[in-house]
């Protein structure tokens, strides 16, 4: 028989979460014991629904919702309708984001707004539905966003000056949410990787290591890993562990933080 004092299981919700580090980032929080939402866009719902399966067969509950988080009514509709399936929102994991590339003097505006609509705009309007929710439901509450390494130094990237701007854009965000949410007693907090392992940064290797490095892709690889302290380059499972603890409820005086986790490649 449960005790009529056990916990409700703890809701997450995790955009982004198809592949690479999101779905990481969802299979770690089952794993923790709470049942995950998860989001992408429209065209990764396959990838999405094997994911919630993983989920699942980890004895977590779990729904998939899908939209551009561009928008702001999708991710109104996607926050609502997690709270419909699951029952409220405890945990929200502003992780989507895009890395979309140019030399900073043939950046348009065009472009610009693109990067910022999707790696700063949303998260700052993901942290504003997800608080609402928390604060209505009076259990205080963890929200997490997706900086970088980028948003902690600039200077040492090549054609990402926009990327860059988004990524220090979320700690600020990150700051300014944590000191007007703490008295409802929900943290903020954003995660800085360096250069992990995924698909996204597979992609930029694969573009630029030539004409920037003049190195193939897998020769690059071993030359940064060499500059790294830890001597390896990031692997997305570096990252979950540290999600992991930010979302847990022991967590609770940690906020406003954006946290270094490169290997050692940059300290704050």
């Amino acid at each position: 028989m449960s005790s009529s004092t056990e916990k409700p299981t703890r809701i997450a919700l995790v955009t982004g979460a198809a592949q690479g580090l999101g779905m990481v980032i969802a299979l770690r929080l089952a794993k923790d014991g709470l049942n995950v939402a998860i989001h992408d866009l429209p065209n990764q719902e396959e990838k999405l629904l094997a994911v919630a399966e993983k989920i699942r067969a980890l004895g977590r509950e779990s729904s998939i919702h899908m939209g551009d988080i561009a928008e702001e009514e999708n991710i109104k509709n996607i926050i609502e309708g997690v709270v419909e399936k699951h029952g409220g929102l405890d945990v929200m994991v502003a992780n989507a984001g895009v890395l979309l590339t140019a030399p900073f003097l043939e950046t348009t505006a065009e472009l610009l707004d693109k990067i910022f609509s999707i790696n700063a705009r949303s998260v700052f309007l993901s942290y504003r539905y997800a608080a609402a929710q928390m604060v209505k439901q009076g259990r205080g509450g963890r929200i997490i966003g997706a900086s970088s390494f980028g948003g902690k130094s600039g200077v040492q990237h090549q054609n990402i000056s926009a990327y860059v701007g988004t990524k220090f854009a979320v700690r600020g965000i990150t700051q300014a949410a944590a000191g007007e949410l703490g008295k409802y007693g929900i943290t903020v907090n954003a995660y800085a990787p360096g250069v992990i392992d995924t698909e996204m940064s597979q992609r930029y290797i694969e573009k630029y290591s030539k004409d920037l490095f003049n190195m193939s892709p897998e020769e690059f690889a071993v030359a940064f890993a060499q500059q790294i302290p830890v001597r390896r380059g990031g692997v997305p499972e570096d990252i979950t562990g540290l999600v992991s603890y930010l979302a847990s409820e022991e967590a609770g005086f940690i906020t406003g933080q954006t946290i270094s986790i490169n290997g050692g490649t940059y300290c704050d």
